[in-house]
């Protein structure tokens, strides 16, 4: 519920009122832009709300319970700033936006509505629709440990603790041709084997991706030549010449874990855990029951 400043809610309460939407987003990179539906800058609780966007908002809704309220936004990619490559890179994925209710008259008469983090984004025809999940949506996420046979740490993160940055498990490259955005030639792997770098990740060193990261789906060598397959997104395309630094990536099951990286004692998942041929069976004459791993 929305607690209204007493002298906004005697604004609101008049014959006659003079208020606007803002909006305040805040990125995952901290930075801060503002927006509003009057047609002029407002400046509001230390913010500059700006009208160049032509934001506009659907029907905004709140609902007793657990459920996700959502609202979409619109804007046009025309504006100094909403940047179509800032979309696109992801920068705008989960940051936060918070919807004021101001007096634009007395801007220091304001409420704010709610706070919503930004889902789906959809582009088409020089604008962008960005839907605002409320806050109950963390509910939906997986929190905590998931039990299943695979891990569910990232390769070289802090619980597997393989260090990748060593000869054998990264190297650097660049690309040769680009045959589509997501399927590269490229130099620097003709040592490394067929499918080493599978579900590996690619940081981009130059180009128009420096500093972005992508992640392979596929590593072949064809004959002399290597070929990637990144996995599908929506950035800037690739060019020959680009340069990265590529690490290798894991599929999370113990075999690999151990074989390919030694690194069997960190595995983070629970490959001898029984499946429910095992847990619904009974003793049947001839099995083994020893006690052993169901997974050597």
């Amino acid at each position: 519920m929305t607690v209204y400043p007493e002298a906004l809610a005697a604004h609101l309460e008049g014959e006659a009122t003079t208020v606007c939407h803002c909006w305040r987003l805040t990125r995952r990179d901290a930075v801060v832009k503002g927006f509003t539906d009057h047609d002029r800058d407002l400046t509001v609780d230390g913010t500059v709300f700006r009208p160049l966007t032509g934001f506009s908002a659907t029907e905004a809704r709140d609902t007793l319970g657990l459920a996700v309220d959502t609202v979409d936004v619109e804007g046009a990619l025309s504006s100094d700033d909403i940047d179509e490559a800032d979309i696109a890179a992801g920068l705008y994925d989960d940051a936060t936006v918070e919807t004021l209710l101001v007096n634009w008259a007395a801007p220091a008469q304001f409420a704010k509505l709610r706070s919503a983090t930004i889902g789906r984004i959809t582009r088409r025809d020089g604008a962008f629709v960005a839907e605002l999940k409320s806050r109950m949506h963390a509910l939906d996420q997986v929190n905590g440990r998931v039990i299943s046979r695979r891990c569910d740490a990232e390769l070289g993160d802090a619980r597997c603790r393989f260090v990748l940055d060593q000869p054998g498990f990264s190297a650097t490259g660049a690309v040769v041709s680009v045959a589509t955005p997501d399927r590269l030639r490229v130099s620097g792997l003709g040592s490394f084997a067929d499918g080493w770098f599978a579900l590996g990740t690619i940081e981009w060193t130059s180009g128009a991706r420096a500093a972005s990261k992508s992640y392979v789906g596929t590593h072949r060598k064809s004959g002399a030549a290597v070929d990637l397959m990144l996995q599908p997104e929506e950035r800037t395309m690739p060019e020959a010449g680009d340069a990265f630094l590529i690490r290798a990536g894991c599929d999370k099951a113990f075999a690999t874990c151990r074989e390919r990286f030694g690194n069997a004692l960190n595995f983070q998942g629970f490959p001898h855990l029984p499946g429910n041929d095992a847990a619904y069976g009974y003793a049947v004459d001839g099995d083994v029951f020893d006690g052993g791993p169901l997974v050597p």
